[in-house]
C-alpha cells in the first residue's frame, strides 16, 4: 500500500489528495499519509471503510469516466 495515493475527506475542500507513507496492515487504526502541501498525518481509519484510492495522473481529464481505474465520488469530482 505504501506510495499509493488516496482521497481523504476535508472539511473545506471536500476531498484532499494524500500519499501513503507507511505500509498499512489489516487491523491498523491509522493510515500514515503525506498531504500535497507536505503535511504528514496519521489519519484514523475504520478497516471496513478505507479511504478511496486515487487514479493515476495519466487518467486526469479523461472524457470517458468508465476508463478510470477507480470510479467513486472523489475521482469523478477531481476528473
Amino acid at each position: 500500500f505504501q506510495y499509493n495515493r488516496v482521497w481523504i475527506p476535508h472539511s473545506e475542500e471536500v476531498w484532499q489528495s494524500a500519499e501513503i507513507t507507511k505500509n498499512y496492515k489489516a487491523g491498523d487504526r491509522f493510515l500514515y499519509v503525506q498531504l500535497e502541501d507536505g503535511t504528514e498525518l496519521a489519519y484514523p481509519v475504520d478497516p471496513a471503510a478505507l479511504p478511496p484510492l486515487r487514479n493515476p495522473d495519466i487518467l486526469v481529464g479523461e472524457n470517458d469516466l468508465t476508463a478510470l481505474s477507480y470510479l467513486h465520488e472523489p475521482a469523478v469530482l477531481h476528473n
